[in-house]
């Protein structure tokens, strides 16, 4: 594990903070510190126009190879890069998942006709991607998933029928990553395939679900026969499991640093706030502030670690412990967020109530522990996978 960081790559530091400082201002000034958890529907076209901004200056797909249009920066200066664009207040980004999933997983298992078709959308800031994994019946539980596709008559176009949800900005994208049974008769991990979908057809309808913050960027989608080519089948026919393996595997990559860097700027939010207010010479208040200020360096360090392994979405038992340890460390920032509030965390100034940061903050962290995998479920897949433990007993 590598903690410090060399002369070049605090010079790299320097280029990435003075970036931010110059294009972060103007017509993209209003998008600092939005966009992110619990705020993703905002400013939705200003976000995709600050995504053409970055890729014209050359921060998509830093740690791409460069074969691939990436840059072929080290985990170093990439770690730098996330922190830097969370430290500067850059807006969450629409292009994340296009950037950190679906471009790893085409370079690790799509083919070289498949990269050039469709790596470039994303380096250039101008495709959006969505994932479509969970469903009604098949969350935490992946490898229960019911959504069919076959091949038409013609055996040129899939056909898609089922319904994903907690889909967060299907409404915006242009593409889903879809995984799908193609095995009649199939279940569990076997029989599944992984389809390139795209969301421009008739077929595929969104439906928003309003959430607590009284947002609604997580959607519903209904597939009805809905029509992708079939050389947007990434690997064979029942490789699906393999695959979406790889990808949750690139979803623990260099931007949690980015996410720990976001998470350091509400707790200072907080901090700041239990100064100007008083609360912080309440001595329950600054021990839980110190013990969430001691998480989230745990957080880091254990994260620098988890990088320090293979790039190749495989899932080292660092990584595997990581979603249960930040989602509760971020649901008890919630929590502790609103003790510090004291009064006002309960008061919104008048019409249209609109919440404040840290009010959003406290409600969109009641999920925290559920999407992405739920902790019951991160607490097996860690004793089944990481410790070799005895699988869990389950009804025939």
């Amino acid at each position: 594990m590598k903690i410090g960081f060399s002369k070049a790559d605090e010079a790299f530091r320097q280029e990435v903070a003075q970036w931010m400082a110059e294009h972060l201002s103007g017509e993209f000034a209003s998008l600092r510190y939005r966009g992110g958890p619990g705020d993703e529907h905002s400013f939705p076209e200003e976000r995709k126009a600050w995504e053409r901004e970055l890729a014209a200056g050359g921060w998509i797909g830093l740690g791409w190879a460069t074969e691939q249009g990436g840059r072929g920066l080290s985990i170093c200066q990439q770690v730098i890069f996330h922190e830097e664009y969370a430290r500067a207040g850059g807006p969450g980004r629409m292009g994340h998942i296009g950037e950190g999933l679906v471009g790893p997983t085409l370079a690790a298992f799509g083919t070289p006709a498949q990269q050039q078709r469709l790596l470039p959308g994303i380096l250039t800031g101008s495709e959006f991607w969505c994932q479509g994994y969970s469903e009604p019946g098949a969350g935490s539980d992946l490898a229960n998933v019911q959504t069919r596709a076959r091949l038409d008559d013609t055996g040129e176009h899939w056909l898609i029928s089922g319904q994903k949800v907690w889909t967060s900005l299907a409404h915006e994208a242009d593409w889903c990553f879809v995984l799908a049974r193609t095995e009649p008769g199939s279940q569990g991990h076997h029989g599944l395939s992984f389809l390139l979908v795209p969301m421009a057809q008739a077929q595929i309808r969104v439906q928003p679900i309003q959430q607590l913050t009284g947002t609604s960027e997580f959607n519903e989608v209904f597939f009805d026969q809905a029509v992708t080519r079939a050389d947007n089948l990434i690997g064979q026919p029942g490789d699906g499991w393999k695959i979406a393996m790889g990808l949750l595997g690139f979803e623990r990559g260099v931007s949690t640093l980015g996410q720990q860097m976001q998470f350091q700027n509400e707790l200072d939010e907080i901090i700041r706030i239990a100064r100007a207010n008083g609360a912080s010479r309440d001595p329950l208040l600054r021990q839980r502030i110190a013990q969430a200020w001691s998480g989230l360096k745990v957080l880091r360090y254990n994260s620098l670690r988890m990088l320090s392994g293979p790039q190749d979405g495989s899932l080292k038992r660092e990584a595997m412990i990581y979603k249960l340890a930040w989602s509760t460390w971020h649901s008890d920032l919630g929590k502790l967020a609103m003790d510090v509030l004291g009064d006002e965390a309960e008061i919104l100034e008048g019409a249209p109530y609109q919440l404040s940061r840290l009010q959003s903050l406290f409600l969109f962290t009641r999920s925290d522990t559920i999407y992405g995998g739920s902790n019951e479920i991160q607490r097996n897949i860690i004793a089944e996978r990481a410790l070799g433990m005895p699988r869990e007993a389950r009804a025939v």
